[in-house]
C-alpha cells in the first residue's frame, strides 16, 4: 500500500517515513502542498497524510482537491485544538483528524484502521489478509486452501512461537479431529511450496514456528 506523507517539516517526515516502512508500506514524502498534488497525479494513493499549515497549499486545500479526483483516503494533522477546526476539517472531507503533538505509533494505527490494514500481516514480500482470507506473494495470490490460511494464520500471528503438531491439528482442524498428526507435515510442506520455505521453521521433536528473519 502507498502512503503519501505531506509536511513542512523535514524531521517529521523521516520519523513518520521509518514507521510506516517499517510497516511494509511504500511512502512517499512532500513539504508542501503544490509537491503532495504532484506526486498525487503521478501515483495512486491509497493513503494522504496531510499537515494543515504547508506552504504552497494547505491540508484543507490539498484534501479538497484530492476527493474531488478520487476516493483517496485523507488523515489530517494539526497543532489548531479547536472544535470547529476539527468541523471544518471533516468537512473538507478528511476521514479522520490528529492533533499535534502525537505519538507515530497512534498515527500508524489510525492509518491502519483506515485502509483496514489492522486486518493484513506484512512479512517481507507476503502479506496475509485476515479479512478475506488470502496469502499474498508478490502481490500474487498464492491460492491457498482454507486449512493452509488457517495453519498460516496460526503460525504468523504468532511468531517465534513453536506449535507441536497436536496443537496445530486441535487449533486449526478442531478437537473433533480423528487422523494422523502427520497430515499436519503434509501440509506445511505444501504451504512452503506457495509462500517459501524459510518463513515455516522446523523444530525437531517440538514442532513448527513463524520466523521472521526473511523480512
Amino acid at each position: 500500500m502507498r502512503v503519501l506523507i505531506a509536511d513542512d517539516e523535514k524531521p517529521m517526515q523521516l520519523i513518520l517515513k521509518a514507521y510506516f516502512e517499517k510497516e511494509g508500506f511504500e511512502v512517499m514524502t512532500a513539504g508542501d502542498g503544490e509537491t503532495a498534488m504532484n506526486l498525487f497525479y503521478g501515483k495512486p494513493i491509497d493513503l494522504a497524510i496531510l499537515d494543515w499549515m504547508m506552504p504552497n497549499g494547505t491540508g484543507i486545500q490539498v484534501c479538497q482537491e484530492m476527493k474531488k479526483i478520487r476516493e483517496t483516503k485523507v488523515l489530517l494533522l494539526t497543532a489548531k485544538s479547536e472544535v470547529e477546526d476539527e468541523l471544518l476539517a471533516l468537512e473538507a472531507g478528511a476521514d479522520d483528524y490528529l492533533r499535534k503533538p502525537f505519538d507515530p505509533r497512534i498515527l500508524l494505527a489510525r492509518a491502519k484502521r483506515l485502509l483496514g490494514a489492522d486486518q493484513r500481516l506484512c512479512y517481507g514480500a507476503l502479506m496475509i489478509d485476515l479479512g478475506a482470507n488470502k496469502i499474498y506473494r508478490d502481490g500474487v495470490d498464492v491460492m491457498a486452501t482454507k486449512t493452509e490460511f488457517e495453519l498460516v494464520k496460526c503460525l504468523a500471528t504468532h511468531p517465534g512461537q513453536i506449535f507441536g503438531r497436536k496443537q496445530l491439528l486441535d487449533t486449526v482442524w478442531g478437537l473433533d479431529y480423528i487422523g494422523e498428526e502427520r497430515t499436519v507435515d503434509t501440509h506445511i510442506r505444501r504451504i512452503r511450496e506457495k509462500i517459501g520455505a524459510g518463513w515455516i521453521k522446523t523444530h525437531r521433536g517440538l514442532g513448527y514456528s513463524w520466523e521472521t528473519a526473511n523480512e
